[in-house]
């Protein structure tokens, strides 16, 4: 198939999926509709791009940094009026083509390194989502990742990323992918979950998206401390707790114990105080 001699590349934190279920699970997951069109990021060696075609999909468009598989995929696929291969690194490569309809469903072998800023590519921030938002994204993740998106409040788990997530999609896990089902076997266990975006109606809107994001920087960057300690100085005491308490919120609470629907209301309530009340930009990484 124009592979022959290939080796994985640690650089790119290659992994090629090759069991038979896990595949036909993603696929199954992604639910593709006939006359669909899709973005499928890293192929690989094509294993889930075969199955991808095999439906009754209008196009396929894959983006593929490795330049030796790139070879191979145009040798497998380039007859496929449907298949158009970019070469590059998703991360900053078009992947939507310039001329022509959009892909609505993401389907991606996600690179353990770029998990983070790919994620912020494909769904969003909570003050710049992707947009229009895909209908849905099926991904590959390491499963430290997959069960921090879908983490519930109050578990270990559950970080800014949680909010973020659960705030612009439905998170459903699809499986559990163990080591085995790599070659070669990666050092942990993977994870395939399903992101369906909310609709632009159903996300917050700018300004409270923006004071949520402010949030949730300035608080996990210390997620062992009490919201107390965190949001001291945005408001006089008896304000922060009258705040506090309408927002269903304790500020003895720490950050990962509070629900979505919470730093919501919080954020609300603060964009409704003084200008001068509006959270403070941390330092935190986007991707905490």
């Amino acid at each position: 198939m124009g592979f022959q001699g290939h080796r994985a590349r640690k650089r790119f934190g290659q992994h090629w999926l090759t069991d038979a279920t896990v595949l036909d699970r993603i696929v199954a997951a992604a639910e593709l509709e006939e006359g669909e069109r899709v973005l499928e990021v890293g192929p690989g060696r094509g294993a889930l791009t075969e199955r991808l075609l095999a439906a009754p999909i209008a196009a396929l468009r894959a983006v593929e940094l490795d330049r030796d598989l790139v070879a191979g995929l145009r040798t497998r696929f380039g007859s496929d009026p449907r298949f158009t291969l970019v070469e590059g690194d998703a991360l900053e490569v078009p992947l939507i083509p310039q001329d022509g309809p959009a892909p609505r469903t993401v389907v991606a072998n996600i690179p353990y390194n770029i998990t983070g800023p790919l994620l912020e590519r494909l769904v969003g921030r909570l003050d710049r989502p992707h947009d229009p938002p895909y209908r849905r994204l099926v991904l590959l993740v390491q499963q430290e990742v997959g069960e921090r998106i879908r983490a519930r409040p109050g578990s270990t788990a559950f970080s800014a990323l949680s909010v973020r997530m659960q705030l612009l999609a439905r998170c459903t896990p699809v499986c559990a992918v163990p080591p085995r089902c790599f070659q070669p076997p990666p050092k942990v266990m993977s994870e395939v979950v399903r992101l369906d975006p909310l609709p632009p109606e159903q996300r917050p809107e700018p300004a409270l998206a923006a004071a949520v994001e402010q949030l949730l920087r300035r608080c996990f960057a210390a997620r062992r401390k009490m919201l107390r300690n965190t949001l001291a100085g945005l408001l006089p005491t008896p304000e922060l707790l009258a705040l506090a308490e309408a927002a269903g919120v304790q500020l003895e609470q720490r950050p990962q114990e509070l629900a979505p629907e919470r730093w919501l209301a919080l954020a609300a309530g603060l964009n409704r105080a003084t200008p001068a009340a509006a959270p403070a930009e941390a330092t935190a990484p986007p991707h905490a």
